[in-house]
């Protein structure tokens, strides 16, 4: 039973591996999983037992970084098509438990806006993930070439998830080597994956990318990668004499949705809740990296309404994810 009475417990960043996708890992991305890659790989009835003993009734499955986003085209669409493969049987398994996120071939625009539709028209998925740069030149999603796949996204009415990866070399180099030995961590979770998502969310608005698409939805995991804590600053610089100008703030509250993922703080979602709207924030814990236990016993005992509980934990993934 849930740990929270009556209330359906949706999780959305949940991740796992395909052994074929891991297999083409290279350099510092061939060690990501580290003590949790069993995790990863396990998609049967422990998953589930975990999901019953901390009240999660739904994960919506991702392949963990870097998934596919690496490769090359001749590789990376085949990959991606049997990796999708591979999530909707793991999904039919337990069809009422198990949702996915589709992986897309990016290094192939056209193809990945061909395989997100495949794989939400025929597979049932609810939408993609897209994870950190692009290929071997480290492109970020919002140059143009990668814009079939947001026309497409659109077009079939369901999100992108900006997720993060190891960031760009160049940046660990410049920025965290000092500390990367003796905290490993400052270069992923503890501020590397920060730094290159929550530039990418901001390089998304500054592309006019949302003239193109209004409706666009995309996702951000980790409450935002602290772009709602930092909206009214971004807003104001970006608007000073010498900037073009942006609507920063009104672009990011209505196309973008964050999630709870891996940051289970009391001040920092009503932050995001006074920024945002808690229409657009979704419960998810980013299994097995973070452990399924603590964020449902969070949203318990977090000193929130009803209703706007109710809305974070499953009313707005039902809507915007079709569950």
């Amino acid at each position: 039973m849930s740990i929270l009475v009556d209330q359906r417990v949706i999780a959305i960043e949940e991740h796992y591996y395909d052994p074929n996708v891991i297999s083409h890992y290279t350099g510092v991305d061939a060690r990501t999983g580290g003590l949790v890659k069993d995790s990863l790989l396990e998609v049967g009835d422990k998953r589930i037992k975990s999901m019953d003993d901390s009240g999660i009734d739904v994960q919506v499955l991702s392949h963990g970084a870097p998934s596919t986003q690496r490769m090359d085209a001749d590789t990376g669409i085949p990959v991606a098509k049997a990796a999708n493969d591979y999530l909707f049987e793991i999904c039919q398994a337990n069809p009422q438990r198990l949702a996915g996120f589709a992986a897309l071939p990016t290094a192939d625009p056209t193809a990945a806006a061909d395989e997100l539709s495949r794989s939400v028209n025929e597979l049932g998925f609810k939408g993609a993930m897209i994870h950190g740069l692009i290929g071997e030149e480290r492109l970020f999603v919002d140059n143009k070439r990668f814009w079939p796949i947001f026309e497409k996204a659109q077009a079939l009415d369901v999100p992108i998830y900006i997720h993060p990866a190891n960031p760009h070399p160049a940046v660990v180099d410049a920025y965290l080597k000092d500390y990367a030995e003796q905290f490993p961590g400052v270069v992923n979770a503890g501020w590397g994956f920060t730094m290159e998502t929550a530039t990418i969310g901001i390089r998304l608005v500054l592309s006019g990318i949302f003239d193109k698409f209004p409706n666009l939805k995309i996702i951000i995991g980790h409450l935002g990668e602290t772009l709602p804590f930092l909206m009214w600053r971004i807003d104001m610089a970006l608007n000073r004499p010498g900037n073009d100008g942006v609507a920063f703030r009104d672009i990011f509250t209505s196309h973008f949705y964050i999630t709870t993922s891996g940051f289970f703080s009391d001040p920092a979602l009503l932050c995001c809740i006074q920024e945002m709207g808690v229409d657009r924030i979704l419960f998810a814990i980013d299994y097995p990296f973070v452990p399924n236990e603590p964020g449902p016993k969070w949203m318990e005992k977090l000193m929130l309404n009803t209703e706007d509980k109710a809305k974070i934990l499953h009313g707005n993934a039902e809507r915007i994810l079709n569950l």
